[in-house]
């Protein structure tokens, strides 16, 4: 099985367009979609459908801090502009939209071995960000998942345990399969796809193999002028138009 993996979309559409039509050239065979669909961008109502609409066809889709600020109330730790984004995301949002960021689970097992959540499998609803080997290991040790894929962090990495336990981190370079080699535990923080905050611009998205047992990380430019155009004219703060293109 080939996934197509998606954090962090945060209602840009035109980064989601481009990553979905990257993955589809790659031959992916399941989307997973890895939290926080809304927030910060333009386009919450079409990137929420488009999504229900993969999740109807048998796509998987696991909920992030942002979602379930749109669907309930904005989280206390959401800074101010943050808690802006969510207010007008609410606004927008139909009934059924935002029941459907809801509803969605806060991890979900694709095969025995592979678990897929937003933040720390160690809470996820304290929405921890794996920002370093601490992080990791502690994630690691609250799942017998070999390997576990999260967002939340905006920056790619890939964490591993030895035999040890002893994590180490791992900056995979763009469109070259990673072998996660069956004596070792895997963390990848997939990155975001739309807002990337690693200082570049073109969007994340990833590819695992679970046959091979391959990782590919992506990244796949997209028309950030016309998001961060679109931010604008929706009255959003502007720094979430500005960082777009410098990608932090």
């Amino acid at each position: 099985m080939r996934y197509g993996l998606l954090a962090d979309i945060h209602a840009n559409r035109e980064a989601l367009s481009a990553c979905l039509g990257e993955l589809q050239r790659q031959g992916v065979d399941r989307h997973v979609f890895l939290g926080d669909l809304v927030g910060y961008g333009p386009d919450p109502t079409w990137v929420v459908d488009t999504v229900m609409q993969h999740v109807q066809r048998g796509a998987l889709a696991v909920q992030g801090n942002h979602d379930i600020s749109a669907a309930h109330e904005p989280r206390k730790e959401l800074h101010a502009d943050a808690r802006r984004a969510i207010e007008w995301t609410q606004q927008a949002l139909t009934t059924e939209q935002r029941s459907f960021l809801g509803e969605l689970p806060l991890s979900m097992d694709a095969e025995p071995d592979v678990l897929f959540v937003h933040a720390s499998a160690r809470n996820p609803a304290a929405w921890t960000y794996v920002a370093g080997a601490m992080e990791a290991a502690s994630s690691l040790q609250a799942t017998r998942a070999r390997v576990t894929f999260v967002g939340h962090v905006h920056e790619p990495m890939l964490y591993y345990a030895d035999v040890t336990g002893r994590v180490m981190n791992y900056e995979p370079p763009a469109a070259h399969p990673v072998p996660l080699i069956a004596t070792r535990r895997w963390l990848s923080v997939v990155g975001s796809a739309g807002q990337p905050r690693d200082g570049n611009p073109a969007a994340c998205c990833g590819i695992y193999d679970s046959s091979s047992r391959q990782y590919t990380l992506l990244r796949v430019p997209y028309d950030h002028v016309e998001t961060a155009r679109k931010v604008a004219a929706a009255g959003l703060p502007q720094r979430f138009a500005d960082r777009l293109g410098s990608g932090h």
